[in-house]
């Protein structure tokens, strides 16, 4: 039996009533389990292009057949693998997703959504809309980043693997859509592992790049950044945190995707990136807007998540606009990278 159930209701499989899909709804976390589940096993990096039975999958992935077959059938209710009515399965366009050699992988992002403190701070988001606080402070005792880094670096790990991700398929995309001819220099600001600067430096072969983030992140740089690699003798790698301070000069600054902190965080960058670039320095600001994506499913998703572990929020254009020129910034234009990315570019006034 196929039971992939990724078409449209039709009139011999009708959509649900309220009611089941509510029961549906509210076994959401049935669907993430299983997903980091197939995720954690590898099992879509076992299946290959032809269809493989739950037991040979089973003994590719050192796991029990029944369960194993139990998960995938469970995923592909959801339209991740189909299963055929021999018993077999094979890939859908989701379940390619989950592998790890797949150029658009998000099996990283998946672990990164589902990783253990999630668990435990979802439960607590009646808490977090009363009081306006991100609880991870509660739970823990710590701010979200320093429980990461000191408390669960295995955790920490998946979510520079999963940032990492991200920007590597975006990097190209912002480096395409950004002139920087009459620029001599640029930083990439909280930057990961540096996959923007490093599209830039190759698309400016004179010009010079700064990546700044914290230790542990830059610390596994961009080979290409290392010493030895193509682009190290034009680029510093700057060990730090931008929401304590910039010590970085540059002629444009690159914010992607992290203001989403609480508001004493953004502004205090914003503030941090102002006065290190000084007057005319140009700010390009890079971020997802919850009211401008393809999908607003999984982008509200992450506006809560944001409010449980940070106290942040995505923000909507409106409020990407309050904020930067709260700041003190001029907004030049404000133009689309790809569907999920808008870049804010802003000058600092004179």
């Amino acid at each position: 039996m196929t039971t992939a159930t990724t078409a449209p209701p039709t009139t011999a499989n009708p959509a649900p009533p309220p009611s089941m899909r509510l029961r549906e709804l509210v076994f959401g976390a049935a669907c993430a389990a299983a997903l980091r589940a197939a995720a954690r096993l590898g099992v879509a990096d076992a299946l290959g292009d032809a269809p493989m039975r739950a037991e040979d999958l089973a003994a590719a992935v050192g796991a029990e057949p029944k369960p194993l077959r139990r998960l995938l059938r469970a995923l592909s209710c959801y339209g991740v693998f189909t299963e055929h009515e021999d018993g077999t399965f094979t890939h859908t366009d989701m379940s390619r997703l989950l592998r790890e050699d797949d150029p658009n992988s998000l099996r990283n992002i998946s672990l990164w959504c589902t990783e253990p403190w999630t668990w435990e701070a979802w439960p607590r988001l009646d808490q977090a809309v009363r009081t306006g606080r991100n609880v991870v402070q509660d739970l823990y005792d710590k701010e979200f980043f320093v429980y990461l880094n000191e408390d669960a670096p295995e955790s920490a790990d998946v979510f520079n693997r999963a940032m990492t991700t991200s920007s590597k398929q975006s990097a190209q995309d912002v480096a395409e859509l950004l002139d920087l001819s009459g620029s001599s220099s640029v930083a990439d600001i909280g930057g990961g592992q540096g996959h923007v600067v490093a599209s830039l430096l190759e698309k400016y072969p004179s010009m010079r790049g700064t990546l700044l983030d914290l230790p542990r992140v830059v610390e596994k740089a961009d080979p290409r950044l290392r010493p030895g690699g193509a682009l190290a003798d034009r680029v510093s790698i700057v060990p730090g945190d931008c929401r304590t301070s910039i010590p970085v000069h540059a002629d444009v600054y690159i914010i992607k995707n992290i203001l989403e902190w609480d508001d004493e965080s953004t502004a205090r960058t914003l503030r941090n990136v102002i006065e290190a670039g000084g007057p005319k320095a140009r700010v390009v600001v890079i971020e997802n807007l919850v009211d401008d994506t393809p999908s607003m499913r999984f982008s509200t998703a992450m506006d809560l998540l944001l409010l449980l572990n940070v106290g942040g929020a995505k923000h909507t254009t409106k409020s990407m606009v309050d904020r930067l020129t709260a700041a003190g910034l001029i907004i030049d234009t404000i133009d689309p990278v790809n569907p999920y990315l808008h870049a804010f570019d802003c000058t600092v006034p004179a």
